[in-house]
């Protein structure tokens, strides 16, 4: 089957330099505007289309994002796949601030949010979808993350437990050192529920974040802030676009036809009607 992928830039992450011929369409979907324009291209003779997650301007703070607009928006385009980046607050003495980080986990610490497209709001997606996220990433869209960054040579930390907090302030002290307690990695924004959401689309999502700080938890070292995160991330934003424009062509060498089979076949049977 034909492959083509949707890429979702975070924090500091506007527009992908290695699209080529990029076209901006502008669409909306049965749950609203998805955050900005779709920007279809090719990277390496793939389709590709970019969709910034807080808009260009980051003008959309996390709990605002339209996610189910967003997701559906790229499934609507025909996106297969959907690799994203994510910028996030370290919660290990390991992972130091530059470091990549190929999500597994996450633990959801958001209250606000739509997190099924099934809720009743639009004809297309009846009854109730109790959808098992054991394993919330495509194991093989990472593995080709992996790869991409091995062959690249660009160190990446192989796994990693993600806290989604509903933002936009960043953690206290205390809540920091709780979350460190939980045996988390790193401390996000966005990954709930854009990953639940491409999963009830049959889509394969995988993520890698960037740890730009270390939250609020570190004894020795500053604190969270915006500066600071923005800093980090623009100094090493060019490992991430390097490690996704290198993983496109290596999924899109494999035949994706039973793992998109398989994940169709756990949402509907997921669906009570």
């Amino acid at each position: 089957m034909a492959v083509k992928i949707g890429i979702i830039g975070g924090s500091g992450f506007y527009k992908l330099e290695g699209l080529k011929n990029p076209v901006e369409k502008s669409v909306t979907t049965p749950f609203g505007d998805p955050s900005d324009v779709l920007v279809i291209g090719k990277i390496a003779d793939v389709d590709c289309v970019v969709l910034a997650r807080h808009g260009r301007s980051h003008g959309v703070m996390p709990t605002k994002v339209n996610y189910r607009a967003n997701i559906w928006a790229l499934k609507q385009e025909g996106c297969t796949h959907v690799i994203v980046s994510t910028a996030c607050g370290s919660l290990k003495e390991e992972i130091a601030p530059g470091n990549l980080v190929l999500l597994d986990q996450f633990i959801d610490r958001t209250t606000k949010r739509a997190q099924t497209f099934h809720d009743g709001t639009c004809d297309s997606f009846p009854g109730i979808c109790h959808l098992p996220v054991a394993e919330p990433f495509c194991d093989t869209t990472r593995s080709c993350l992996k790869k991409a960054a091995e062959e690249a040579n660009i160190p990446m930390h192989a796994t990693g437990t993600c806290i989604t907090i509903e933002g936009p302030r960043f953690s206290s002290k205390a809540e920091s050192l709780l979350f460190k307690s939980w045996g988390g990695d790193v401390i996000n924004m966005t990954t709930v529920p854009e990953v639940i959401l491409a999963k009830e689309l049959g889509l394969c999502y995988a993520a890698i974040a960037m740890a730009t700080d270390y939250d609020s938890w570190h004894p020795h070292l500053e604190n969270v802030n915006v500066e600071l995160a923005l800093k980090t991330f623009r100094e090493n934003v060019g490992k991430v676009t390097d490690v996704l424009c290198a993983a496109i062509p290596i999924i899109a060498k494999l035949d994706w036809t039973e793992n998109i089979k398989e994940l169709q076949k756990t949402v509907k049977g997921s669906v009570m009607l």
